[in-house]
């Protein structure tokens, strides 16, 4: 961890912010659902739609996003990508039925889709590289903390301000974590007046904005099995972050309140999961220097742990007992978070942002489909445990192909082999 409070401590506090921030103005989504959907005579097939309306433009502003943040830098990236997200997330609360809800998720997958792959792209030059686990995974869980205190905080807005009130307070605090981004940040730590001679010693080398062409049939080539893997594991977070509130609430007939609290505890489990696996993946790596172990076999471990938590939701009809499975399976879905999301900046250290954001458009297909299809077969069949056999499926196959990825093997040391 870093050793005293500095420059770099501050601006992972800020990411931090901003990857809970965002979470909840992604979710917000899925707990005012109870709201907005008899407003609008929505079936859930519909509200599948709404939800995965967010991952087109997400999906699509990964790699741009990423390309756009090597090249100009992540203080311009994130400024322009806060407003989007910020004004979108009121305007949603402005939305006046299913096109418009459409359209405003729609514009905030817009503002958020280059947010996770910038933000490793200041991580890149902000942090020591054998602390880069420890602070994906931190981060990761100020995000997965935003998904377990969105199901209560938005329930109690909408309790005073109403649904729509919600998210014009949630889009305010947005654009105030804008202000204070491009005030404090700078691309450059050495310029930076808070960063001492000691700090900059323990940075990376810089990495120069990137003027020349982008290494393409390389860089995705050498990506394309980490973002499989990756969508494998979407797969599974957008089916929580989705679902879970209205599969605690339609599954096992609870009140709106008691719904919020099982959420709650189910993304807990993520919290603790994104912390703790950025740790151990850094750990791993001191103790052993095998960035396969460090980074891959964690993987490799955390969606086995999944798969094996999810199984008593299949049955179980306690819903204390499914949340507690629901919060296992989630912890070790996280679990795989920090290694996940340092292996970009193990592979290509001079194209973090577009390599990040090549793995994250895993999760941002994800993002699309999963929604829909959980919506689509709760209609069709009115099983909501159904859907998880499929989330058990892709957990399993993630494994397989965990085993082709390496990041033991950085990009321009295999462009040289085969130069």
């Amino acid at each position: 961890m870093l050793r005293r409070w500095n420059g770099g401590s501050n601006v992972l506090l800020l990411l931090c912010a901003m990857y809970f921030i965002t979470y909840v103005d992604r979710v917000n989504v899925s707990s005012a659902a109870v709201a907005f959907k008899g407003e609008f005579g929505l079936n859930n097939t519909q509200l599948g739609l709404v939800f995965s309306a967010f991952g087109y433009p997400y999906l699509v502003c990964q790699i741009a996003g990423g390309w756009f943040s090597d090249r100009f830098g992540a203080k311009r990236t994130l400024v322009i990508s806060g407003l989007i997200w910020a004004i979108a997330t009121i305007i949603t609360g402005l939305a006046t039925g299913f096109l418009t809800m459409i359209a405003a998720r729609v514009l905030l997958g817009l503002g958020e889709g280059a947010t996770f792959p910038t933000a490793t792209r200041a991580m890149s030059v902000w942090v020591p590289k054998a602390q880069s686990g420890w602070a994906q995974g931190i981060t990761h869980s100020a995000a997965r903390l935003g998904n377990a205190i969105t199901p209560p905080v938005v329930i109690g807005l909408i309790a005073v301000v109403s649904w729509r009130g919600s998210f014009v307070v949630l889009g305010a605090v947005s654009l105030v974590w804008v202000l204070v981004w491009a005030w404090y940040y700078e691309d450059d730590p050495r310029q930076h007046p808070s960063m001492q001679a000691e700090d900059l010693a323990r940075l990376p080398a810089l990495r120069p904005r990137i003027e020349g062409r982008t290494p393409w049939p390389a860089l995705i080539r050498r990506m394309a099995p980490v973002t499989f893997v990756y969508f494998c594991y979407g797969w599974t977070l957008w089916t929580f972050l989705t679902w879970v509130p209205q599969f605690m609430l339609h599954a096992y007939k609870l009140n709106l309140k008691d719904s919020a609290l099982f959420s709650m505890l189910v993304f807990g489990g993520g919290v603790v999961g994104d912390a703790l696996g950025g740790v151990v993946s850094d750990w791993m790596l001191r103790r052993t220097g095998s960035l396969l172990r460090a980074r891959r076999d964690l993987v490799i471990f955390g969606m086995i742990g999944s798969f094996i938590c999810s199984a008593p939701v299949l049955f179980v009809t306690d819903p204390a007992l499914a949340a507690l499975s629901l919060g296992g399976a989630f912890f070790f879905a996280e679990l795989t978070i920090g290694p996940m999301w340092a292996i970009p900046m193990d592979i290509a250290p001079e194209h973090s942002g577009t390599a990040s954001g090549l793995m994250n458009s895993g999760s941002a297909l994800a993002a699309i489909v999963s929604p829909v299809v959980f919506g689509a077969i709760i209609d069709a069949t009115g099983n909501w445990s159904l859907p998880f056999y499929g989330t058990m499926g892709l957990l399993l196959v993630g494994v397989v192909a965990a085993f082709a990825m390496r990041p033991d093997r950085p990009l321009l040391t295999r462009m040289q082999e085969h130069a």
